[in-house]
């Protein structure tokens, strides 16, 4: 039985190196890069830190508009599908990669699985949330994170290919968070001190693409830095050209109480966030990271497909409105002084065995005579 799994970003690769190996257990797995993210600190460093597989292919996709990338990766995609036809094909969350792998398949045609299926955030505005509305409708095997994503999938007449298996992400967070604090030494590095300091990233089209929102967002951590500064702005490749595009940057890295830093790798990004009083971020991703790690989050955008972590009480939804980020900040950090989140609801840590056992036992099935 043959594999081959689509990865194109730092989320994913994460998901893998969770997932490949119990996969590979069962069967064979052949692993394609698409590309989407080539800086070495979002992609490179992530198979070296977690001790994920080499990728048998590596597509180059690169940057680009949503149209391009995904076109690009459609057409590259295509062939190698058409070489290697797996008896499967498996896909993670909600990027451009995924939703190229999704349609090639599909296409083709050949077994697609999905793993985090389910997510929805109800803004179809969201590129991430056509892609994974999409994924999820053209897949015969939908692994759940959690029961409201089954709940979304049973809304939509999909709960028949619908299985829950718990959220990767905290088998990976179980296993690698205690290496990372014990590894990295990022602290030393940019001389901070466990629980004084907070962590910002900003990388969506919605907040960095558009200048007078971009603009509301670098005043927004001006603000924060002030009231409860020191703090950590690690910025995306792609949002420190819109910056210095706009002529903010220098601003950023003048200001005292901000610590402008490149992309980190997944050890010291994870320490990082660790070690924080809280998270400020338009990533769907780290919310669910800060979570597990036991840090409140300020979430700067309207709308969440992590809403487990808004019903907990744990992360919530401030837009670029500057007053409710610092009034939400300083409620969820005196929160954190008296509870601590509870992680049970992504999981026992043992997802990625799940995926692995349930994709084997779906495909027996559908084969069997």
């Amino acid at each position: 039985m043959r594999i081959l799994t689509v990865v194109g970003n730092r989320p994913q690769l994460v998901k893998a190196a969770a997932v490949s190996p119990q996969l590979r257990k069962l069967a064979e797995e052949v692993l394609v890069h698409s590309g989407q993210h080539y800086d070495h600190e979002l992609s490179a460093v992530f198979f070296e830190e977690l001790g994920i597989p080499l990728p048998d292919h590596d597509l180059a996709v690169g940057s680009g508009s949503h149209a391009r990338q995904t076109a690009t990766a459609i057409s590259r995609l295509e062939p190698l599908l058409e070489q290697e036809r797996p008896d499967a094909v498996l896909v993670y969350g909600d990027t451009n990669t995924t939703l190229a792998a999704a349609l090639v398949a599909a296409k083709l045609p050949l077994p697609l699985v999905h793993v985090e299926a389910g997510m929805r955030s109800f803004d179809a505005s969201m590129p991430e949330e056509v892609n994974r509305v999409v994924v999820d409708h053209v897949s015969g095997l939908l692994l759940c994170s959690t029961e409201t994503a089954l709940e979304n999938l049973r809304a939509e007449g999909l709960a028949e290919r619908a299985r829950i298996v718990g959220d990767v992400m905290a088998d990976v967070a179980r296993r690698f968070g205690p290496i990372a604090e014990e590894r990295s030494r990022i602290h030393d590095q940019l001389g901070l001190r466990r629980g004084e300091y907070l962590v910002a990233t900003l990388h969506r089209a919605a907040s960095v693409d558009d200048g007078p929102s971009l603009r509301r967002a670098a005043e927004l951590l001006a603000a924060v830095a002030e009231q409860f500064g020191p703090l950590v702005f690690v910025v995306h490749p792609r949002t420190d050209g819109r910056l210095a595009e706009a002529g903010l940057m220098p601003t950023l890295e003048a200001n005292s109480r901000i610590i402008v830093s490149k992309s980190l790798g997944y050890l010291d990004f994870t320490a990082l966030i660790r070690g924080s009083r809280a998270v400020l971020t338009d990533s769907g991703g780290l919310q669910k990271e800060a979570y597990l790690a036991g840090v409140p989050c300020v979430t700067l955008r309207p709308q969440t497909e992590w809403l487990e972590t808004v019903d907990s009480g744990w992360n919530r939804l401030a837009g670029l409105d500057a007053e409710a980020a610092l009034r939400d900040l300083g409620e969820l950090i005196a929160r954190r002084r008296e509870e601590s989140p509870d992680p049970a609801i992504y999981g026992d840590g043992r997802a990625a065995e799940r995926c692995a056992r349930e994709l084997v036992s779906w495909l027996e099935a559908a084969t069997a005579p």
